[in-house]
């Protein structure tokens, strides 16, 4: 274990190791090429290759370079490694609010996310995130455990002008506490009754939060006290892709929500 961790340390403390393999892995190159890759003198760029010939990463064809099966293996390995630590660290602030139990998506696809989180100056920051992506949806597609005063307002508003098409599956509680506060039956009424709109409910409750506005996926992350600590959005094809098979599921073991009757 002490060697391979040797031959990590080894790359990397020196960024021109990583470029130098990653570049030979991808085709030939002259030591020339390689200096006008990587900005590396040829005095270091001597050194690199030799190390790297030592380890039989790479071997010299003529006056080129190019890796080794080997040398490819340990290029995308640590890319590989490399990666996966730049989302560790992305996602480090708010990795205790991540419902991981309930996706099913490998969390590198979240490498190029938006991440929006409170601040002093704007503790709404992740709402407003979320309520500016459904003001300019065509179409919203959602399954949640919470239907908050504003994300109503902004969807009724649009659907019933005739703006955007409406689909989501949610929790009883979260109907229940909207059917509770009068100042909210009247829209959501008015949501249920457009032709545009679609919503089902659900009795064992969907445990995260998520809207899919046209391509992109937000996902809005509570705390246990139920406080909105994060908005996490992608248009990442594999997270839609889990997202969409997660919205057929709860749609399927959901029940049409009626506006007649539900108030009595």
């Amino acid at each position: 274990m002490e060697s391979a961790l040797e031959e990590i340390e080894f790359l990397a403390l020196s960024s021109n190791r990583v470029e130098v393999l990653g570049l030979v892995s991808e085709g030939r190159y002259a030591r020339t090429e390689l200096a006008a890759e990587t900005g590396a003198s040829q005095a270091t760029l001597g050194r690199i290759l030799g190390d790297f010939q030592d380890r039989s990463w790479v071997r010299r064809d003529d006056d080129e370079y190019v890796a080794t099966a080997t040398g490819r293996l340990v290029s995308a390995g640590f890319t590989d490694l490399r990666e996966i630590l730049e989302t560790e660290r992305k996602l480090r602030e708010i990795v205790d609010y991540l419902p991981a139990h309930a996706m099913d998506v490998d969390l590198r696809r979240l490498a190029d996310a938006t991440i929006t989180v409170p601040s002093a100056t704007r503790p709404n920051a992740p709402l407003r995130r979320l309520l500016g992506l459904l003001r300019e949806a065509d179409e919203v597609r959602a399954f949640s455990h919470t239907f908050n005063e504003q994300t109503l307002a902004v969807v009724r508003e649009r659907v019933t002008e005739g703006d955007q098409r409406f689909r989501g599956v949610f929790g009883r509680n979260a109907i229940d506490a909207l059917a509770e506060e009068s100042e909210l039956r009247d829209p959501l009424e008015s949501l249920l009754a457009a032709e545009a709109a679609d919503i089902r409910v659900r009795e064992e409750g969907v445990p995260l939060a998520v809207m899919i506005a046209d391509e992109t996926v937000s996902l809005l992350l509570r705390d246990e006290k139920g406080v909105l600590r994060a908005a996490v959005d992608t248009d990442d094809d594999a997270v839609r892709s889990w997202a969409e098979d997660s919205l057929n599921h709860y749609w399927r073991t959901a029940t049409p929500l009626e506006a007649e009757g539900l108030f009595d």
